[in-house]
């Protein structure tokens, strides 16, 4: 098996009286990102990760937040697509590992549905989706609440005929 590894990260600006997606769900909060799209921060993170395995650039390459195209689009939108991208060069995830750093609203509630909701859009099982969430301590702008920071890693495979070396 041809296996690699891609590394995301995404950071938004926080307000108040925005939604705050995360993960494909909607968290019940005061604050929300500020974005071009809807600022699921997790998927943004993610879908770098799954490019970054394959070379494929970044988000911003294949959906440029200056595009009217994607003005408020549904990050899961975005997530499918570039779930296109990897299964047509034969590609499928393995599993993939989240971690949101936020001062606030506590994620804990939303960590399951989250699983579920990412793991649907990539079809794989919940079991191979890790999304942990942490503070600073109230340390830097994390801290201060004025952001919303995510670190995705992915590990992808395909079958192939090549044996390592």
């Amino acid at each position: 098996m041809d296996i690699r590894i891609g590394n995301g990260y995404d950071v938004h600006a926080l307000a108040e009286g925005l939604p705050l997606w995360l993960g494909g769900i909607q968290i019940e909060s005061p604050i929300g990102c500020i974005a071009h799209s809807d600022g699921d921060v997790a998927i943004h993170a993610l879908c770098d990760a799954l490019l970054g395995a394959l070379a494929l650039g970044d988000i911003g390459k294949h959906f440029p937040d200056t595009s009217d195209e994607f003005a408020g689009i549904d990050s899961k939108i975005l997530l499918a697509r570039v779930m296109e991208l990897i299964n047509a060069e034969g590609w499928h995830v393995i599993n993939a590992d989240i971690t949101i750093a936020m001062q606030r609203p506590k994620l804990a509630p939303y960590i399951i549905p989250m699983r579920e909701c990412l793991s649907e859009i990539m079809e794989i099982s919940p079991a191979r989706v890790s999304v942990k969430a942490t503070t600073t301590e109230k340390l830097g702008f994390v801290g201060r609440s004025e952001g919303c920071e995510v670190y995705a890693v992915v590990l992808l495979g395909r079958e192939d005929d090549l044996i390592f070396g």
